[in-house]
């Protein structure tokens, strides 16, 4: 029985193209399509597009423009044709293909075509099975500098004060651009088949630079003029930019550094001497938490097929402490903005308290690092060491 096919008045300069390919598509190459239409310029135009798509066209006088008949050039083009996994998580391959390029995760994915370039290309690279959630959170939690803070609060410090509380958030916007740097430089070079990943990534650097947004707009709340920074400081964020292992650097900077800025912030918020500087480091630790546990989740996975990646982790850190042995670490103006801070005046009492509760951060600082290390199978007592090794300059 033979089909047929009216398309009334659309011509090919209005899509009837996309209704002969549907009649095809539903017929055995060989198979006749009687096509009739009234567009007076159909019979010449459905001959060139025949001519073009390898279709076999039969002009008719009859009540019919023509017959086509499907050839089997179509089904040859996508003959190699390969589907690029599944859409959900679950379905992430190995190792993608270098010529699936941007394809989406699940398309039909013609044969051939250029190199990606993707060299982050092996899911034991790159993939902890968290990602999917985590990006969903992330994304959700998402929040806006200018409506979730509210920047008209009365911020009135005795002037010593402040200066200590500009000195902390000239520190803190230094670490967080770091923080932003790292995983910036990885986002291009990771395959778009693992794309919760790179979701993932694209929001955390989207998280930092939100974070230093707040953390200078409150540094600069009361002038021009923001803290120092120390060459020991920017030494210690030179060493994350400089590690080229993705693996590593997410160890370095989000497992022992963000993991010691969450009892940072921790503190901060504490012994904030104002709503607004409470308020910006409860934000920035919400989504400082998330970072931690991705690079944990990755690292975990990573071990359970690869369990040397965990010399690697240990040589990491010993490489970094020899590059940064003979630095002052942490700078001493920071270290006692910290100290005014968690004081509150200037009896000597509450600078003794002060002084006190600083240490007391860089010990619950230490403790963080060894459960970390731990989870990720790090005997207690390497555990230990490693996170002695860590730069005093916290990140």
């Amino acid at each position: 029985m033979q089909t047929t096919i009216d398309l009334e008045g659309a011509g090919f300069d209005r899509g009837a193209h996309i209704l002969l390919q549907r009649a095809l598509r539903a017929l055995p190459a060989g198979a006749p399509l009687a096509v009739t239409g009234s567009d007076p310029a159909l019979k010449v135009h459905l001959a060139a597009w025949c001519r073009q798509r390898g279709h076999a066209f039969e002009p008719s006088e009859g009540p019919h423009v023509a017959i086509v008949r499907r050839t089997d050039l179509e089904g040859a083009r996508w003959a190699g044709a390969e589907r690029a996994g599944g859409f959900a998580a679950t379905n992430v391959v190995p190792r993608p293909s270098s010529t699936w390029g941007l394809a989406a995760r699940g398309a039909l994915v013609e044969a051939g075509g250029p190199e990606s370039g993707f060299d982050l290309d092996e899911k034991t690279q790159v993939w902890t099975d968290l990602a999917p959630r985590l990006y969903a959170q992330a994304a959700a939690s998402q929040w806006d500098p200018a409506s979730s803070v509210d920047w008209q609060v009365p911020v009135t410090l005795p002037p010593d004060v402040e200066a200590a509380v500009v000195q902390v958030m000239t520190y803190l916007v230094e670490n967080e651009q770091a923080a932003l740097a790292v995983p910036a430089r990885f986002l291009g070079r990771i395959h778009p088949h693992f794309r919760e990943v790179v979701q993932f990534l694209a929001v955390q650097v989207a998280d930092e630079a939100r974070h230093a947004e707040v953390f200078a707009r409150r540094g600069g709340l009361h002038g021009d003029e923001l803290g120092t920074s120390s060459v020991a400081g920017r030494a210690s964020l030179a060493t994350l930019l400089a590690e080229p292992d993705f693996a590593l650097a997410s160890f370095l900077l989000s497992v022992m550094g963000e993991g010691t800025f969450l009892n940072l912030l921790t503190f901060l918020e504490k012994y904030a001497p104002d709503p607004l500087t409470r308020e910006i480091t409860r934000l920035a630790r919400l989504d400082e938490t998330r970072h931690v546990a991705f690079a944990m989740g990755h690292l975990e996975y990573q071990l359970g097929l690869q369990p040397d990646l965990r010399d690697r982790l240990r040589s990491a850190v010993e490489r970094r402490y020899e590059t940064l042995k003979t630095t002052a670490g942490l700078g001493e103006d920071v270290f006692d903005a910290l100290v005014v801070m968690a004081a509150g005046s200037w009896e000597p009492d509450a600078i003794a308290r002060g002084f006190d509760a600083v240490n007391t951060l860089q010990s619950e600082m230490a403790e963080g690092r060894e459960r970390r290390l731990a989870r990720l199978g790090f005997p207690a007592s390497e555990a230990a060491s490693l996170s002695a090794l860590h730069t005093r300059n916290f990140m």
